[in-house]
């Protein structure tokens, strides 16, 4: 891949399926694939790229699970890769505890839909059918107020991410929700 260039979804998806094994893991990459895809739709910006982001996010969380590598060495290997350097900073920023600002709208919808996908799927699976189409949005404001549902989403993300996108968080849970029921047969919901 030629430094810079946009590489493909299928060299991402390679990549992304090379290093994670975990279903559950690849499920979310998809479902934050696909948020940022209509973000960047609704936004008039680039779908692909945006796309892609949000597909290779957490890459390299299954090699490394702990803030001291996760995303940056990841990271170290998209730069290695030739990846697009907004993509790396996007994917830096979508772990505060980098530091690396999010700067960029591509950056903070990564960052507002991360934390909030994997929320929406915990509610999808709660359901009598166990899909995203029971899901509503007041159910999923009321389940973010307990401590005990799904307790390894962090909320603060979700809210702060929501604020850094500039968006209602009725409105961001809505959008959000109506993506992933976009490819709910591929999410398993």
């Amino acid at each position: 891949m030629t430094v810079g260039a946009l590489p493909t979804r299928e060299q991402a998806l390679s990549l992304l399926h090379e290093w994670v094994q975990n279903p559950n893991l690849r499920k979310h990459c998809y479902a934050v694939e696909v948020a940022l895809r209509a973000y960047a739709g609704k936004y008039g910006e680039d779908v692909e790229r945006w796309g892609l982001t949000g597909l290779i996010h957490d890459f390299d969380w299954e090699r490394h699970p702990d803030a001291e590598r996760h995303p940056t060495k990841g990271v170290e290997v998209l730069r290695q890769q030739g990846w697009p350097e907004d993509i790396c900073r996007a994917v830096l920023g979508h772990a505060s505890y980098t530091g690396v600002p999010r700067d960029t709208l591509m950056a903070r919808a990564l960052f507002a839909c991360d934390e909030l996908c994997g929320f929406l799927v915990a509610c999808a699976l709660v359901t009598p059918g166990k899909t995203l189409d029971q899901v509503e949005v007041a159910s999923v404001k009321k389940k973010m107020k307990r401590a005990d549902f799904a307790r390894n989403v962090n909320r603060d993300d979700i809210v702060n991410g929501t604020a850094e996108l500039g968006v209602d968080l009725d409105e961001h849970v809505a959008f959000v929700l109506g993506a992933m029921r976009g490819i709910k047969g591929e999410l398993g919901l």
